[in-house]
């Protein structure tokens, strides 16, 4: 009796706890598909009665948001492509080599979390004013790129300290060299590892909103989170279904990803928590 009452007491936790985290995406979705008039003579939390589309081609066109996803886009996978080249190399060498400072460089890596993003912003600003780099897309990479490194530096070196040495002193013997070794054993056996890394550094970059508005004015060149700032001067205060339509136009390219690799993300992040 007492078990069942408490599956029961837990199944209703959890679908309160689905309710509240999925309520609030449905009814963005659905107000982004509201027409105007439905604003005005429906309550806000009312079902809207069609699909206007219209306000997702609105929100492209006259939303600028072309512009803002290929900004976003361009910044986001270039800086991915660079951590991820960044961290596997840095985590092979901090826990496969032997070299005398490869104690010191994990740690000043790790201790790159430590650092919050608002100390940065003023001595980084200064730095990219006098190289000539504000309003780029390359301030943009590389601040993405460097502060990307030293979470996706800890993920990576937590797997491949549980990653057997038998496997590497294998390849050795068959005459692999070093960088054979790493790009050709080690860095396709540890691809969860990667995927978890690409998913959460994509959610971080195509969600930055601080960066993006400290070195970017230059309207041609905002990034999605700082266009969206702009939506409500655009259509108009009361045009609420273009400016959701914006929203979910950069919420459904996450949730899409998520749902398509959440089996490797989790096991990327489990895979250096047992070691056996």
């Amino acid at each position: 009796m007492k078990k069942g009452f408490k599956s029961i007491a837990i199944k209703l936790v959890i679908i309160c706890l689905v309710v509240i985290e999925v309520y609030p995406l449905f009814w963005m979705l659905t107000a982004s598909l509201k027409q105007q008039s439905e604003w005005t003579i429906k309550p806000a939390y009312a079902l809207n009665s069609g699909f206007y589309i219209q306000n997702y081609i609105e929100a492209w066109t006259r939303g600028n948001m072309d512009i803002f996803f290929k900004n976003s886009f361009i910044c986001t996978v270039v800086s991915l492509f660079f951590i991820v080249l960044f961290t596997v190399t840095v985590s092979f060498a901090v826990t496969k080599m032997r070299w005398k400072l490869k104690g010191f460089v994990g740690k000043y890596f790790e201790f790159g979390i430590m650092i919050p993003v608002a100390t940065a912003l003023i001595p980084l600003f200064q730095i990219y004013s006098g190289m000539g780099l504000l309003n780029s897309r390359l301030c943009l990479i590389i601040t993405y790129t460097a502060f990307g490194l030293s979470l996706s530096t800890l993920l990576t070196t937590g797997y491949l300290r549980s990653f057997p040495d038998e496997i590497m002193e294998a390849a050795v013997i068959d005459g692999c060299g070093i960088y054979k070794l790493m790009w050709y054993v080690v860095v396709p056996l540890m691809k969860n590892a990667i995927v978890t890394v690409l998913v959460l550094q994509f959610f971080f970059k195509w969600n930055d909103l601080i960066f993006s508005m400290t070195f970017i004015s230059d309207q041609k060149l905002k990034t999605v989170q700082t266009g969206l700032l702009y939506f409500q001067n655009e259509f108009g205060a009361k045009n609420w279904g273009a400016i959701f339509a914006s929203v979910s136009m950069c919420v459904i390219p996450m949730l899409i990803l998520y749902m398509i690799l959440n089996k490797r993300v989790i096991e990327g992040m489990t895979a250096g928590a047992v070691k056996g």
